[in-house]
């Protein structure tokens, strides 16, 4: 057989090798998303408004700090697939669940509120940051995860940032934490008087200043349709400003690396790409606003936008140990925690004072 024949034989093999590994790593993922979305089925885990995508990433941290030893490194490359290109597809169709007509809906007092919210938190999260003597990413994804919507805002700020898995995941635990507590604080202070607030207010409230979409959903359930209906729209609009907020990370992280060389040289990459998937986003938010497809259609690829974003919340989940989380340590949750606080005490001052004068 001729070498250069051999050769090439050689190299199809490998290559065939490599995809069929990484095949292997990227059908784990979906295992445990089917996994996921059973779970976020039953009654105890929807009691919590818990997602799949929460539940994804609570499975695969649970692998990562048992199971993952026992498997072929080979699969890593399709666990990273599905952190990486998986994630921003995912993030591309999260524009589905989103309209322009949501912004007219509740008007100008929502969307105030929510730009004064998303720029504070994140302002106050660098500065934190900075007092704690913190990583930089850690402080900014947790940052943007309590400024904007959760577990989905550090995603898409982890493409922009480049940051390491592990600083991704332990940032989606605070805000998986403190927006669970919201979720249940707010309709019980709500229910006691002590958010004196009318139902358009109390709307406007949660749905700027609640971390989750789905605990949204979870606290504004539980205090009416009235509630629930302003709080909900006021949460997408926060949502839509994940795009300038994408944007202008990819900036800093250019500005950055032109300070410091090496800083481009650990990351590998001389060159700073600009966030696609976050204008597609709104490209898709756009088609949206038309209604041009039927709603069964739309709510199919929301539920697979919903699965696609869990396979991405697993694989971050995959790539986070216990020694991860130490490394980490209690400075993420501190920084949290006062992101947590200025979020109850700004968002409901702007709620109490704010909208009456805007309105």
């Amino acid at each position: 057989m001729p070498l250069c024949f051999q050769s090439k034989t050689n190299i199809n093999m490998n290559i065939s090798e490599s995809r069929s590994s990484m095949l292997h790593g990227v059908l784990l993922m979906v295992l445990f998303s089917c996994a996921a979305f059973y779970i976020g089925e039953m009654e105890w885990v929807r009691a919590m408004s818990f997602s799949p995508m929460i539940v994804g990433i609570i499975l695969g941290m649970l692998y990562a700090n048992s199971l993952r030893n026992n498997l072929p490194e080979t699969w890593v490359p399709g666990i990273q697939f599905c952190s990486k290109r998986v994630l921003r597809f995912g993030i591309i169709l999260y524009g589905f669940r989103l309209t322009f007509q949501d912004i007219t809906a509740v008007g100008l007092p929502a969307i105030i509120i929510d730009a004064i919210i998303v720029l504070g938190t994140i302002l106050i999260g660098v500065f934190v940051g900075r007092l704690l003597k913190m990583d930089r990413g850690i402080a900014l994804l947790t940052s943007v995860g309590s400024a904007i919507c959760g577990a989905a805002a550090v995603l898409g700020a982890e493409s922009a940032l480049r940051v390491k898995p592990y600083k991704t995941a332990v940032s989606v635990a605070t805000v998986v934490i403190f927006g669970t507590t919201a979720m249940f604080l707010y309709p019980a202070l709500y229910r006691a008087g002590i958010f004196d607030l009318d139902p358009q207010a109390m709307g406007i409230f949660t749905g700027s200043t609640v971390h989750e979409v789905a605990h949204v959903v979870g606290a504004g359930n539980a205090m009416g349709t009235e509630v629930s209906s302003c709080a909900i729209i006021v949460k997408m609009i926060r949502v839509m400003m994940l795009v300038p907020v994408l944007l202008f990370l990819t900036w800093d992280v250019a500005r950055q690396m032109r300070r410091n060389p090496e800083m481009a040289a650990e990351s590998g990459k001389g060159k700073i790409n600009i966030p696609w998937f976050a204008i597609l986003f709104l490209v898709v938010i756009c088609f949206n606003s038309f209604d041009l497809l039927p709603s069964g259609l739309v709510d199919f690829i929301n539920t697979f936008d919903t699965f696609l974003l869990t396979m991405a919340m697993t694989a971050l989940g995959a790539e986070t140990s216990i020694e991860k989380f130490k490394k980490a340590g209690a400075k993420p949750f501190v920084l949290a925690a006062v992101l947590f606080a200025w979020l109850i005490g700004g968002g409901y001052c702007m709620a109490k004072f704010l909208v009456p004068v805007i309105n």
